[in-house]
């Protein structure tokens, strides 16, 4: 099982795809702290049998490489023993808002989108590999 998250400031976007098959989106984590959400995720990854964590990582613009940073911290907070690799995030959100509002402002705040964006990072890494 792969599983990929969109780590978000409120929310973790979550999605999961079975080998190479298609991914789906799940219930995102509620985010209150870094240890209450590396602790639900790690559980999460236990409960799927996950074998890879996909990481979104934007590339490009001037927060790029604070946000990488933040983003490999919370990483190594994980209680998970699987392959962990990084994909490029850029315009998911935006293509996620577009998605799950279909022309409403503020995708952001539809409970979905934060997982419809991992599931775009995830289908980007799958096309990836081949």
């Amino acid at each position: 099982m792969i599983v990929a998250i969109d780590l978000g400031l409120k929310r973790i976007g979550v999605a999961a795809a079975p080998d190479d098959k298609t991914p789906l989106p799940c219930d995102p984590i509620l985010r209150k702290n870094r240890t209450q959400a590396a602790r639900e995720l790690s559980e999460l990854l236990r409960e799927k049998g996950a074998s890879v964590l996909v990481l979104g990582v934007p590339h490009g613009g001037a927060s790029e490489e604070e946000m990488s940073r933040r983003i490999r911290h919370f990483a190594s907070l994980l209680d998970f023993d699987g392959e962990i690799k990084f994909q490029d995030e850029s315009f998911s959100s935006a293509e996620a808002a577009e998605f799950a509002s279909k022309g409403a402002k503020g995708g952001g705040k539809d409970p979905r989108f934060d997982s419809i964006a991992a599931t775009i990072i995830l289908q980007r890494f799958l096309a990836s590999k081949g």
